[in-house]
């Protein structure tokens, strides 16, 4: 496949993937923005487990609105 076909198959999976995250988001609250979705999709494609990677981002997320909050009460 040639590298301008390669680049357009990869940006219909991201924009599939990106549909799919957008339905998510409605009922498991991911709210994976195109880069977050495509940097997921990266490191999945370079042996990342999925499911560490979904843990990981929870928790981030978890941390963030921890001190969001800290910084709201100052």
């Amino acid at each position: 496949m040639p590298e301008p076909d390669k680049r357009a198959a990869a940006q219909q999976a991201v924009d599939i993937l990106h549909e799919i995250s957008t339905i998510l988001a409605h009922v498991q609250n991911c709210h994976l923005d195109r880069k977050t979705l495509s940097i997921c999709i990266a490191l999945i494609e370079r042996g990342v487990n999925p499911e560490a990677l979904a843990q990981v981002i929870r928790e981030l997320r978890q941390e963030a609105q921890l001190v969001e909050q800290d910084m709201e009460r100052q």
